[in-house]
């Protein structure tokens, strides 16, 4: 039996719907983009996938699931449970689900937040977003100095997690000229084969 394309609804600019792509490339399966920007997150139709009307949201037959962490989690386990995508081994699993919560908390509040404000106007406080960034960054670079990748000695989902807001936190003003290993770290992942960018927005000006 052929298995049904999976169809996951986003937009091109979205952290959440670019760590979700990036899995789905990595494990080469066949899927379509759906376009869900603000308008259509807003329409009934949309809201009957997500109530919340949040991207992204993965359907993958009769599965409709949201949360661009729970969709990796899904993805790993359903597609690739042998993989070290999301390994087994406790220690390991249990330093995955760290970066994972790191990447729903400090990353989101931070860098995301700070792109989102900067990008999108969206309606937040910049100055709590920097204080994030400023207590996420250094740490993620002492954890990074001396080691490939975030949970493992290969790379994760943790690291697709967290990869895009980080990548693109100088969209928000966020610079990343003081981190080297964090630098390092985007390079690894940029330098994967199944590796796709997002399209840049504009870096503001610094006053």
């Amino acid at each position: 039996m052929t298995q049904a394309k999976i169809t996951l609804h986003g937009t091109p600019l979205s952290g959440h719907t670019h760590r979700v792509e990036l899995l789905l490339r990595a494990l080469g399966l066949d899927f379509d983009v759906v376009p869900a920007p603000a308008d259509v997150r807003r329409s009934e139709a949309f809201r009957k996938l997500n109530p919340l009307g949040q991207i992204p949201v993965l359907q993958d037959g009769d599965l409709i699931l949201a949360d661009s962490n729970a969709i990796l989690v899904y993805l790993a386990r359903r597609y690739a449970p042998e993989s070290d995508w999301l390994p087994q081994e406790p220690i390991a699993a249990a330093q995955v689900q760290r970066w994972l919560s790191i990447a729903a908390g400090e990353v989101m509040h931070g860098p995301a937040i700070a792109r989102m404000i900067a990008q999108f106007n969206y309606d937040d406080d910049p100055v709590r977003a920097g204080r994030v960034a400023a207590r996420l960054l250094p740490f993620m670079e002492e954890h990074l100095s001396g080691r490939s990748f975030l949970a493992a000695e290969h790379p994760t989902i943790a690291d697709l997690a967290c990869y895009s807001y980080v990548a693109h936190a100088p969209e928000g003003g966020i610079p990343l000229d003081a981190y080297p290993a964090v630098r390092a770290w985007l390079r690894r992942i940029e330098a994967l084969p199944f590796f796709k960018p997002i399209p840049p927005s504009p870096i503001p000006t610094r006053g």
